[in-house]
């Protein structure tokens, strides 16, 4: 594929040319896979409408599905980004690494999300009735059920974005996986 990329504050619309000086005074930065959303007038406004709406998950809740999903996708962008995200969240390195491998076996409410958010990416939504019967059994909702699903997607965008433009990271690159695990 030929280089896709990543469009600078001068080469977007003026909605996204706010959304970049927005993210620039949080983060100090754009990502670089946010700024590739702006090469559609719409999609970062509307991704990030998406990815920070209300959800009844926790911010470390977020990042064990983060992880989880961005694995199954092979998508080593996000999984660089919320290696370090997670990390900011508590999560330690060994944790991460269980968390990409849909596990959590230092906390079984964590766990049981972890196996289900992988198991809802693998099967592509349909996920085995023992996982949810387990997720639900550890403590979760309905609507933590639906909250997660929802998450699932948010994150396979992103994961597809990535996977198709191959837009450079700008994060701490995560290795993958079975090279750290092997």
């Amino acid at each position: 594929m030929s280089t896709f990329n990543v469009p600078t504050k001068d080469q977007v619309n003026d909605t996204n040319k706010a959304i970049f000086d927005k993210l620039e005074g949080m983060l100090g930065f754009v990502p670089n896979l946010y700024a590739t959303y702006a090469h559609s007038d719409n999609a970062l406004a509307n991704y990030l409408t998406f990815a920070n709406a209300p959800t009844s998950l926790k911010a470390k809740e977020k990042e064990v599905v983060n992880l989880a999903v961005s694995e199954v996708n092979a998508c080593n962008y996000c999984l660089s980004a919320h290696t370090a995200i997670g990390k900011m969240n508590g999560f330690t390195d060994d944790q991460i690494l269980e968390l990409r491998a849909g596990n959590a076996p230092f906390d079984a409410k964590l766990d049981a999300l972890a196996k289900l958010a992988k198991n809802i990416t693998e099967n592509r939504g349909r996920a085995e009735e023992t996982v949810v019967d387990n997720f639900l059994n550890a403590g979760w909702t309905n609507e933590n059920l639906i909250d997660t699903i929802v998450l699932v997607g948010e994150k396979t965008i992103s994961n597809y974005i990535h996977n198709t433009t191959q837009v450079p990271i700008d994060f701490p690159v995560a290795q993958p996986l079975n090279s750290v695990v092997a």
